[in-house]
């Protein structure tokens, strides 16, 4: 079994296991509607699902049929 020729602090042994950047969320403004929502997420708006400033899915659409 290896073992280390000096020790390494906990602090940096714990500064490494945390994920801080992954846990914070962005947020962004669709440029179709101006609503917030969080980066790499669709979001609902009027009836619509947007993903990018593209509509993906229309639930008015497939009510009518």
């Amino acid at each position: 079994m290896a073992h280390p020729k000096r020790k390494i602090s906990k602090t940096r042994r714990d500064k490494r296991r945390t994920h801080i950047k992954a846990e914070k969320q962005q947020i962004s403004t669709c440029k179709a509607t101006g609503e917030s929502h969080l980066y790499h997420r669709a979001h609902w708006h009027e009836g619509k699902l947007y993903y990018r400033g593209k509509v993906l899915v229309d639930s008015l659409e497939s009510e009518k049929n």
